[in-house]
């Protein structure tokens, strides 16, 4: 099993923070990769249970299934079900915490996973990089501008 751990501290408390992550299916509106989301049957974004369906900038479609989510905690998990890319078994979770020193955040996002023998530093680099690291990128960006 192969895991990825990307951590940041964000300048903005983490109820703001949140209030972005939260929605499992808002995705498409600050990370680079993704083009439109929806949640299959209407479903709630916030039900554990719920499936996203979206497609990435490269017209790549996948499907996520969230498998928890907690106010309290501020974290929600959840799993790959389809990918056009070799990632077996992929669960990742986001979770907050309250840095009270200048009212910031302390963001992790750990994923596990299994992959094809050889592919093990390619899929270790595609998550750490082109998901995580890029997904907070644009997090702190949109935050530095104001929004979200």
């Amino acid at each position: 099993m192969i895991q990825v751990v990307s951590s940041t501290i964000l300048d903005a408390p983490s109820e703001r923070v949140w209030s972005i992550l939260r929605d499992f299916n808002g995705h498409d509106r600050w990370h680079p990769l993704v083009a439109e989301s929806r949640i299959e049957r209407n479903d709630p974004a916030d039900r554990v249970g719920c499936v996203r369906r979206f497609r990435l900038r490269d017209g790549a479609e996948l499907r996520e299934l969230l498998l928890a989510l907690s106010d309290l905690e501020q974290s929600f998990t959840y799993c790959l079900l389809d990918t056009p890319v070799p990632l077996f078994n992929y669960v990742a979770t986001v979770r907050l915490l309250p840095v009270t020193d200048g009212n910031r955040t302390f963001w992790t996002w750990h994923a596990r996973f299994t992959t094809r023998p050889g592919e093990e530093e390619a899929m270790r680099r595609l998550v750490r990089e082109e998901v995580q690291a890029a997904g907070m990128t644009a997090i702190r960006r949109l935050l530095e501008a104001g929004e979200g």
